[in-house]
């Protein structure tokens, strides 16, 4: 062996080793790079594909604002936020208004974008006429029924193998220690009127997907009952394929066992779950904490504290989100971001969304897409 070939081993290590580093670093600027634009294109939809549909509530202005392309980029389900609501779209007996609820289901057709309608039946925007006759007294139960025959046929009917799901029946259970909330469709109906919505709804379009949606849905009392109701209507075999489960929450409600014990109670019922409602006030207590009269809009903060309270919730919320992934089939936010939530009309400010009101993604937001 020449005695020089020690010196020839160190001077090739020189070399390589300096061009490893070289071609690491080549590599990580490149990942880093590559990173950094999938960032510019990837929205919550691409991150969660193998998982559920994402969605958000719209109105026909988002559609025609600048919050149109953040629409387009981070979902791929979209939710009438009330031009589907028994109110707005049929004010009159004999008239509907249809603009608003027509542009936004054009406006999905055209990007390919999932519809959730919302809702057929809820008893706070029906309209006054619904339940009374001429004279202004309560209407049969007969009547009452065909009325609401006639408008859940005729909505479903307009919007059939374009809206792929409806909430049919929204908010009939009490929050209080009563079974049924005491509104004027349970007391000319009884409990009959829930099961007759589904099936109306079911002959009118047998593919769309029927929920029935409610709020507070993980607080022990009220989720009894709405398992009660759940499994009366499957017992009864009403077409129905689904549980809604809003999630108006705070930074302090709910917590982690009590979400992961109502996702295991009702997943155990074999109908798909969906989130349809979500946002995270960041005051405490349940839908967006205690309202406040009198406090300026502008004197609300988003300060470091509720940031970081938010974050947890809302990475606590998706992990069990995935964890839950074969059950639960969608996941919508209650509006788009904290520009206009109608969280802030109880009396403050609030900041419940992922996006701020110059819509850039929040530290919440990276938490959601982290895994």
């Amino acid at each position: 062996m020449p005695l020089n070939y020690p010196l020839k081993l160190t001077t090739m290590k020189k070399l390589i080793i300096p061009t490893v580093l070289i071609i690491a670093g080549l590599l990580s600027v490149s990942f880093i790079t590559k990173f950094k634009a999938e960032q510019e294109t990837k929205g919550l939809k691409d991150y969660y594909k193998k998982y559920f549909a994402m969605g958000v509530a719209v109105t026909p202005r988002n559609l025609l604002s600048d919050e149109k392309g953040l629409i387009l980029k981070e979902f791929n389900s979209i939710t009438p936020e009330n031009a589907m609501k028994m109110g707005p779209i049929h004010p009159e007996e004999n008239r509907y208004f249809w603009s608003d609820a027509d542009s936004i289901v054009a406006f999905a057709v055209r990007n390919k974008i999932k519809v959730r309608g919302h809702t057929l039946c809820w008893h706070s925007q029906a309209p006054s006429w619904f339940f009374t006759d001429a004279a202004g007294k309560d209407v049969s139960k007969e009547v009452l029924l065909q009325r609401l025959k006639d408008h859940i046929t005729t909505v479903v009917s307009r919007y059939k193998g374009k809206v792929y799901a409806w909430d049919v029946v929204n908010e009939a259970i009490a929050d209080d220690t009563t079974y049924m909330r005491n509104t004027k469709f349970y007391q000319i109906t009884g409990e009959d009127f829930i099961a007759k919505a589904f099936e109306y709804a079911h002959a009118a379009d047998p593919k769309a997907v029927l929920f029935y949606n409610d709020y507070s849905t993980e607080n022990p009392r009220k989720r009894e009952k709405i398992m009660r109701l759940l499994k009366s209507l499957i017992a009864k075999k009403v077409p129905i394929h689904g549980i809604g489960l809003q999630g108006h929450w705070s930074v302090t409600n709910p917590s982690r066992e009590e979400l992961e014990k109502s996702l295991q109670q009702y997943s155990s019922l074999g109908l798909q779950v969906q989130f349809t409602e979500v946002d995270i006030s960041v005051y405490g207590g349940n839908q967006g904490g205690q309202i406040i009269r009198g406090q300026a809009q502008a004197e609300a903060t988003f300060t470091p504290e509720m940031e970081q309270q938010q974050l947890e919730k809302y990475k606590m919320a998706f992990e069990l989100f995935r964890k839950y992934k074969k059950h639960i089939t969608g996941v919508t936010f209650w509006n788009i971001s904290d520009r206009s939530t109608w969280l802030n009309g109880r009396g403050r400010k609030n900041f419940p969304l992922l996006f701020d009101a110059n819509l850039q993604p929040k530290k919440a937001y990276w938490e959601v897409v982290k895994f």
